[in-house]
């Protein structure tokens, strides 16, 4: 401990951040007269009180007492974990007055809710943090509608949050960000908004996550020209995009409505793209052509999988790595697709495509037809990795040799077997 001790100061204050929570750094001060006063300079604050053995009445006095004696000017990080027995909306508020002149940049506010049956409100006095604040995580409280301003926000994440004014609560919020990039949102069973609608021409990354037990009946709507990521998953909703997106990179979509299919035709910059969808011809954009794709993950869980396939693969010219998989959970008990070869060869079969990986592959006649079609047409190839599903020794023989013996357009194409 001595040694440590003679160490800077900046990194003694970098090891104490590193502690679990502020509990822990606090206890650091009997260490020796350096330590004493030591942890009051620490710019990371974490307060959990989930240990059973936590009363209310202790833990409020402890944070109440940690915070007055604090003195770093600067508090880059402030994580409040609160369970039903210290969820006093008061002391919330008594806490972000106390800190609301000590630049926080990024506030965390957890709050278990599984013995608890209603939700902290948010209070007023926790916005007059906002000014500083680049990160903001909320997680099951009531938002209220009040006009807020977060002129540094960059990230703000929003899990299982009722907002009091509904619909244009979060209109009011998000517009209140003019600087925001990162937005993740799942919307729990307390979600109450009607048509979530996300406007933010800052914005870089979505993320959003449907909990609910609820199907139909409400609406998601993107108006955000510059994301580079998207992530709609387990909507239940339709999914309306306003404007293209020339920016985006990254998508993955897992949703029901066959009317959120033209958001498609608003990603076809995309290069790297994941879906997860029950397909319609009738829904497929026509005419959609993913001219920058270059890795493609499709789900096999949802019905006509393979007409899907079969689309992509001929809208995305310069494709080069192809995964098919199948999420955890789903049955496979659904009737197999009907596998109709194409009159003409996709093009990156042809000029681009380079590896393709199937999990959980299952040998069924229409598999192996289309793995088949893909190493008779693969001009390109260099890897196929084939990883079947738990069966007996017999059958995963006699599948190996079934592919194995397969032609082969690529002379440099390497099968692997998981």
């Amino acid at each position: 401990m001595d040694r440590i001790s003679h160490l800077p100061e900046h990194l003694l204050l970098k090891i104490l951040s590193f502690l679990p929570t502020t509990k822990d750094v606090v206890a650091t001060m009997v260490l020796s007269k350096r330590w004493q006063f030591l942890w009051t300079l620490v710019p990371r604050l974490v307060y959990d009180d989930s240990h059973e053995n936590i009363k209310k009445e202790s833990f409020s006095r402890f944070v109440d007492r940690s915070l007055l004696l604090h003195e770093a000017p600067l508090l880059d990080y402030l994580h409040f974990k609160l369970s039903q027995k210290s969820t006093d909306v008061d002391d919330i508020g008594v806490w972000a007055r106390t800190i609301s002149r000590r630049h926080v940049r990024e506030l965390v506010i957890e709050i278990d809710r599984s013995s608890c049956t209603t939700q902290a409100i948010l209070p007023k006095s926790l916005y007059t943090v906002s000014g500083m604040l680049v990160t903001l995580k909320l997680n099951n409280m009531v938002l209220l509608d009040d006009v807020l301003s977060f002129p540094s926000l960059k990230k703000l994440s929003l899990d299982n949050i009722m907002y009091q004014g509904g619909d244009e609560s979060i209109n009011r919020l998000l517009s209140n960000c003019p600087v925001l990039e990162h937005l993740l949102v799942n919307r729990g069973p307390d979600d109450n908004v009607t048509v979530f609608t996300v406007r933010v021409p800052s914005l870089k990354i979505l993320y959003m996550r449907d909990l609910k037990d609820s199907y139909g009946g409400e609406m998601l709507v993107i108006d955000s020209r510059s994301l580079e990521s998207l992530t709609i998953d387990d909507c239940s909703g339709v999914c309306v995009v306003k404007s293209e997106m020339h920016n985006i990179v990254t998508a993955d979509f897992d949703f029901y409505d066959s009317h959120s299919w033209k958001i498609l035709s608003s990603i076809t910059q995309v290069k790297d793209l994941c879906l997860c969808l029950s397909f319609s011809k009738r829904s497929y954009p026509s005419g959609c052509v993913f001219h920058r794709l270059v890795n493609f993950k499709l789900c096999r869980c949802k019905t006509q999988w393979l007409n899907l396939l079969m689309c992509v693969l001929r809208d995305s010219p310069k494709l080069r790595s192809l995964q098919l998989y199948q999420k955890n959970g789903y049955q496979a008990d659904q009737p197999n697709p009907i596998w109709s070869e194409l009159s003409l060869v996709p093009e990156c079969l042809l000029t681009s495509l380079e590896t393709l990986e199937w999990t959980n592959y299952e040998g069924t006649k229409e598999e192996k037809e289309v793995v088949e079609f893909i190493l008779r047409n693969g001009r390109c190839l260099k890897k196929v990795t084939i990883s079947t599903k738990p069966t007996d020794y017999d059958k995963k023989l006699e599948m190996i040799k079934e592919l194995a013996l397969s032609l082969r357009r690529s002379p440099v194409c390497q099968l692997v077997f998981d």
